[in-house]
Formats: structure tokens, C-alpha cells, sequence
């Protein structure tokens, strides 16, 4: 009966989410760039088996995994090279009721020591590079999550979850926004099967922008020919995530697991897979080899698009590309160590870089002893 439930509130929240279509504004895009090296190596291919203190971004409903102790998960990855610092921190808190988990998520997207050059050219029309000064942007999220059991038995768990998202942006002292927002997910595992299917940004997430601008800096901004903006909100529809995944056991030591998600999103037509002005499809699909549940290999493909071809102009054809992603990692005792190589930009400028991430589990020693 509860999955009943479960599988019509699902079709009501797709229902719902095709009423914003008209909404063709994107903001938050640091949201989209994953958590952990895990999920990244795996081509973002995580909603379904998602089990650590990154649960609350992928798939909120994956934090009943955590049991006993508190899971907590680090990454740092360097964005365009370097010039963007992108950062997340990740923790599960089990409950002494072992069917409920909370999580705390923050993170960090950030491009420092921005040049200022408004006062670059004096009123005279001389040039002074001591006038350049320095500023950054930043792009903050804090995710409360909260997730529970509803059915769990020796070959079947059905588990929910859900997210508060609480967003703050800022460009030096010029311009800031906040926002809000709520993300819903659900996972079913069975046997060797695993489900999920996420609803990110439910109730539609907006950034509210507000601008401050000194007397000085509006007068160079009119001279320059430049707006100046007063306020403005940014919208970011729903996007509905779907997975299946499965292990496959090869022997005693070593299990293979596969994960495909599908993005729907209703938001105008894309660049994606299956594209319309009312439905777009884009997949990502990843593999892990577990060698003892302590090594590690992962591999993804994600992020299909439509590209002109090289050569002559004159004879360039539509192509399909996509973005291949590599991982590995460890796991020793309660501390596990994860590397991804993976794009971090897009298809039309591929940036590749160096992901690590850890996590650990928190174990109290002094009890464990007793």
C-alpha cells in the first residue's frame, strides 16, 4: 500500500512539474556539478546506490545507509584550470531510531581575485593600475536532508527522503541573492535490483538578487554604457531524475555493479539525447568493480550532445559526442579515498581535472574498545 502511494505522489509531483515549462531562466548551475569522487568517476550515475554522507545531494533517500555512526564526506576539486574553486562537505547523522538519518550538506563554488578596473581609466583619461582592485564571486548552498525507512525486509527496502536547500550567492560587494528550495527522493531496492527516482528543485528554485552600487561606480557604469541592474530573480525549474541499477556477482571477492540514470527536465528544448520543447531526455550511465569491498574501479559516459563535426566547413555534419569520466578508489577500515578524472566544464570546452574525495566514518574508539 505504501508503495502505492509512493508511485502515484510520484506521478502527481511529474504532473506538476510539466506546469513550469514556461520557465526557460536557469540559475544555480554550482549545483549541478556533483559530490564526491565516487559518483563523478561513475559519470554522475548515483541517485540508486548512493550510500554515504553525499546522499543529501544526490539522492536524500540514500542516507538510511548510514547506520550506527556519523558519515562524513570531503571533496575539492579546482574548476577551469583553477581560476573556479569548487568545495563539499557532507555529513550523515544516524538517529537512535535506526529507520530515520539526518544530513548536513554545504557547498562552495567560488572564482577568487576577480580584477575591479571601474576606476582603471581616471576622468582625465590617463590609465592607473593602481586603481584596479580585487573582489570574488561566490555560491553557497546549505541542504538540510532527512530520510526514513517505510519497508525493509531480508530482500526488499523501501526508503524516502527529501531536502531543504538554503542558497546564497554574492559578487563582491556589488550584487547578492538568496534562495530556497526542495528536493524529494525515493529509493527501492529488491533482491539485486535497486530504483530510485529524485525530484529536484520541487517547488521550482529561485534566487532573489539584489544590487548595491556606490554613486561613483553608477556614474562609470552610465559612461561606459553599462545597465545598472536594481533587482531581478533567477527561476530553476524541476528536473526529474529516474535510475535502475544491479549487481552482478562474479565470484566471492569481486561484484560488478551497473547504474543508469535518466534527467527529464520540461524546461524548453536542450541539447540532450531525446530533445523536445516539452520533454528532454539525457542519460548518464555508470559501472564499479568492488574487489573485496576495498578497491576500486569506476567508469561513466554522461552528458550527450549534438556537435558539428571537424573539418571544412562546407562539409561539417551533426555528430554525437559525449563525456567519458574515469575513478578508483579504497576503502581501509572507516576511511575510504576516492579519485575521478572527469570533464568539470562542458562538452564545448572540455577542461579535464584531478577529483579526490574522503570520507570517513565516525567511530567513537573508546566505546568501540568496550
Amino acid at each position: 500500500m505504501k508503495l502505492k502511494s509512493l508511485c502515484i505522489g510520484l506521478m502527481l509531483l511529474m504532473i506538476c512539474t510539466s506546469s513550469f515549462a514556461q520557465f526557460r531562466k536557469y540559475s544555480n548551475e554550482f549545483l549541478n556539478i556533483g559530490a564526491g569522487a565516487r559518483g563523478l568517476g561513475m559519470g554522475g550515475s548515483q541517485i540508486v546506490s548512493v550510500n554515504d554522507g553525499t546522499a543529501g545531494y544526490w539522492n536524500p533517500a540514500g542516507l538510511i545507509f548510514v547506520k550506527n555512526h556519523p558519515n562524513l564526506s570531503l571533496m575539492h576539486a579546482d574548476y577551469f584550470a583553477g581560476i573556479g574553486k569548487y568545495e563539499f562537505a557532507g555529513i550523515a547523522l544516524p538517529t537512535k531510531n535506526e529507520n530515520r538519518v539526518l544530513g548536513i550538506s554545504l557547498l562552495r563554488f567560488a572564482v577568487d581575485d576577480i580584477p575591479n578596473t571601474l576606476y582603471l581609466v581616471n576622468p582625465d583619461g590617463s590609465i592607473d593600475y593602481n586603481n584596479i582592485s580585487s573582489f570574488s564571486s561566490a555560491d553557497y548552498a546549505l541542504l538540510l536532508s532527512y530520510a526514513q525507512v517505510l519497508k525493509k525486509t531480508d530482500k526488499e527496502l523501501l526508503s524516502i527522503g527529501g531536502n531543504v536547500k538554503i542558497i546564497r550567492r554574492s559578487v563582491g560587494s556589488f550584487a547578492s541573492a538568496w534562495g530556497f528550495g526542495i528536493d524529494m527522493g525515493a529509493m527501492y531496492h529488491k533482491n539485486k535490483w535497486k530504483f530510485a527516482a529524485v525530484l529536484r528543485d520541487a517547488t521550482t528554485t529561485f534566487n532573489a538578487w539584489s544590487f548595491t552600487f556606490t554613486d561613483r561606480e553608477k556614474e562609470v557604469l552610465y559612461l561606459t554604457n553599462n545597465d545598472i541592474p536594481v533587482k531581478s530573480t533567477e527561476l530553476t525549474a524541476p528536473r526529474l531524475i529516474l535510475g535502475a541499477g544491479k549487481d552482478f556477482k562474479v565470484n566471492d571477492k569481486l561484484n560488478i555493479y551497473a547504474e543508469a540514470n535518466l534527467h527529464l527536465t520540461f524546461d524548453g528544448k536542450r541539447n540532450s539525447l531525446v530533445s523536445s520543447n516539452i520533454l528532454n531526455i539525457d542519460p548518464n550511465i555508470g559501472i564499479e568493480a568492488a574487489y573485496n569491498k576495498v578497491l576500486f574501479l569506476r567508469a561513466g559516459v554522461s552528458n550527450f550532445q549534438q556537435a558539428l563535426s571537424d573539418g571544412d566547413t562546407t562539409n561539417q555534419k551533426k555528430v554525437w559526442i559525449f563525456q567519458p569520466s574515469l575513478g578508483a578508489g579504497f576503502k581501509i577500515n572507516n576511511v575510504g579515498i576516492d579519485y575521478a578524472f572527469t570533464n568539470l566544464a562542458n562538452q564545448s570546452n572540455p577542461l579535464y581535472t584531478h577529483v579526490f574525495s574522503v570520507k570517513f566514518d565516525l567511530i567513537n574508539n573508546v566505546k568501540k574498545r568496550k
